[in-house]
């Protein structure tokens, strides 16, 4: 399975927020401290020096480019591998979106912009979204996809447990976005979007033992 277009990809976007990032480093008063993360509310929690911040999503998007150019080496399932390309791709794309977005973030008040508070939050809401579109088109694998031990042995119980949480992931990801956009107190805000992430993450797994189950009996 090969990459070649996201590795210049990576390496385009790499090249392109170091770019924004040593234009906006000189336009920041000395002393001014700029968001490196962001809370599970969407609000910056973290701050940093002005070099840190502005480069840091460089150097995120240069090892998110090297994990995950390496990774498909590692895979002994290289046949179950390439009928997850989609899967694949879409995760790299969106992780490499989320680095330019934080640049976006992190970089705007440089030139005079001011994105709302919340965008990465919006933004992780959207990943989900695409992720959860291409999540049925993945098959078992060490890698790549819910790999829970009921869906690794069972083709057919990867194929429903990833259809299932397809649709549970995309909903989660518009409701996040929705969470962004809503005004509302932080800890309200917190509370919702670890609430949506326990079910995304919790209820794929329960389906998938469910599924096991209830094949095991019918057989």
């Amino acid at each position: 399975m090969r990459y070649r277009n996201l590795i210049i990809a990576s390496a385009l976007t790499a090249a392109g927020l170091a770019i924004v990032a040593a234009v906006a480093l000189g336009r920041f008063p000395p002393g001014t401290h700029l968001p490196t993360h962001w809370g599970a509310d969407g609000l910056p929690d973290r701050f940093g020096s002005v070099r840190t911040a502005l480069f840091m999503p460089v150097a995120l998007t240069v090892g998110i480019a090297l994990f995950m150019a390496a990774l498909p080496s590692l895979e002994p399932l290289q046949d179950k591998l390439e009928q997850s390309a989609p899967l694949y791709r879409t995760a790299w794309a969106g992780f490499l979106g989320m680095t330019a977005l934080s640049e976006a973030v992190v970089a705007a008040p440089a030139f005079g912009l001011a994105l709302p508070p919340t965008t990465m939050l919006a933004g992780i809401g959207m990943l989900l979204v695409a992720i959860g579109n291409v999540l049925p088109k993945s098959r078992p694998g060490f890698f790549v996809g819910i790999r829970t031990p009921w869906a690794i042995v069972d083709p057919d119980n990867w194929i429903a447990t990833h259809r299932y949480a397809s649709r549970i992931m995309m909903a989660a990801g518009l409701a996040i976005i929705v969470l962004a956009l809503l005004p509302m107190p932080g800890e309200n805000r917190t509370a919702f979007f670890r609430a949506v992430l326990l079910v995304t993450v919790t209820t794929p797994v329960i389906y998938s033992f469910f599924y096991w189950r209830r094949t095991r009996r019918a057989g």
